[in-house]
C-alpha cells in the first residue's frame, strides 16, 4: 500500500500580523472616540425628536423626487444623445456637459437665487407669478438636484442601451415594430439589469448630496434639522453623529431595496441567482447542523 500523503498547511504569518495591526489600530480608534468629550447619551434622546423626523422625512421626499426627476429626465436625454438628428443630440450632449461640470453646491444656489436675475416666471396662460414666491427652498433643492442628476442618469441610461445588442433592435425593427415601441418593449428592458445598479448607487448618494440643499437651498432637511437643535442645545457634535446615524440606516435599508432590485433584473442574465441574506443564514445553519449531527454520530 503507497503511504499516505500527510498534507501540512501552508502558514500565512503575513495574515495574522496585518490582522492584529488593523485591529490594534482599531482599538485605538475606539478608545480616542470613547476618551473624547462627547455626550453620547444626548443621540438617542433625541433620535426620535419630531423636529429630527420631520428633517429625516423631507430629506427621503426630497431624494425619491429629484431621483425620479432625475431618471425621467435621463432617459430622454439619452434617447436625444442617441438620436441621428444632430440639434438633438448636440443639445443633449450641452446639457450633459454644462450639469456634469459644475458642482451641484453651485447649481443648488444659482437655483436659490435665480429671482435676481430673472425678478418674475412667466409661462403665459399656464403660470404667472414672482420668482421669489416660485423658488421655494423645496423647488429650489428639487431643481437643482433633480436636474443635476438627469445628466448622470442619461450616460447610466446610453451605456445600457448599447450594452444591447444591435440585432435585437433589427429583429424588431423587421417584425414593424416602430423605433419607439422597440425601445420600450425589447431595448429597455434588456437593459435594466444595466442600469439598476449604477441607479441604485445613485439614490444613495442622492440621499447623502441632498444634505447639501440644507446651506444652499435653506431646505430644512435632516442635516438642517439636527444642526439647528444642536445650536439651541450647544450639542452640535452630539447631532453631527445623531444626522450620520440615520444616513447610515438610510443608506443601509435602501441598499438591502437596490440588492433585491437588482437580483430580479439578473434573472435573464444568470443561471444561478445570488443567495439572499436570509437564504445564506439557512444555508450557514443548516450546515452547522449537518457537522453537529456528523460529529455526534462518529
Amino acid at each position: 500500500m503507497p503511504e499516505a500523503i500527510k498534507a501540512i498547511p501552508v502558514r500565512h504569518y503575513g495574515r495574522w500580523i496585518s490582522a492584529v495591526v488593523v485591529l490594534g489600530f482599531l482599538g485605538l480608534l475606539v478608545n480616542a472616540f470613547a476618551s473624547a468629550n462627547v455626550h453620547y447619551h444626548a443621540i438617542p434622546d433625541y433620535i426620535f425628536d419630531s423636529t429630527v423626523i420631520t428633517g429625516l422625512g423631507k430629506t427621503v421626499l426630497i431624494s425619491l423626487l429629484a431621483m425620479l426627476l432625475g431618471l425621467v429626465l435621463g432617459i430622454v436625454l439619452a434617447v436625444m444623445r442617441l438620436s441621428k438628428n444632430p440639434v438633438t443630440s448636440s443639445v443633449s450632449w450641452l446639457y450633459i456637459w454644462f450639469f456634469r461640470g459644475t458642482p451641484v453646491y453651485v447649481q443648488l444656489l444659482l437655483w436659490f437665487n435665480l429671482a435676481l436675475i430673472f425678478p418674475y416666471i412667466n409661462l403665459g396662460p399656464i403660470y404667472r407669478d414672482e420668482m421669489s414666491d416660485f423658488m421655494t427652498p423645496f423647488m429650489a433643492a428639487l431643481l437643482g438636484l433633480g436636474l443635476n442628476e438627469a445628466a448622470y442618469m442619461s450616460e447610466i441610461v446610453r451605456a445600457g442601451i448599447q450594452s444591447v445588442d444591435e440585432g435585437q433592435t433589427e429583429a424588431a425593427h423587421a417584425l414593424g415594430m416602430s423605433q419607439g415601441r422597440t425601445l420600450r418593449r425589447i431595448v429597455l428592458p434588456q437593459a435594466m439589469r444595466v442600469i439598476v445598479p449604477p441607479t441604485g448607487n445613485e439614490f444613495i448618494n442622492m440621499l447623502k448630496t441632498s444634505s447639501l440643499a440644507a446651506s444652499a437651498a435653506q431646505y430644512l432637511e435632516l442635516l438642517r434639522s439636527t444642526s439647528d437643535i444642536g445650536q439651541t442645545t450647544g450639542a452640535t457634535v452630539e447631532m453631527l453623529f445623531l444626522a450620520a446615524t440615520w444616513y447610515l440606516i438610510l443608506t443601509s435599508v435602501f441598499s438591502v431595496g437596490q440588492f433585491y432590485l437588482e437580483r430580479h433584473y439578473a434573472r435573464g442574465s444568470l443561471r444561478t441567482l445570488p443567495l439572499t441574506p436570509w437564504q445564506k443564514v439557512r444555508k450557514n445553519l443548516s450546515t452547522l447542523s449537518q457537522r453537529s449531527k456528523e460529529g455526534v454520530s462518529a
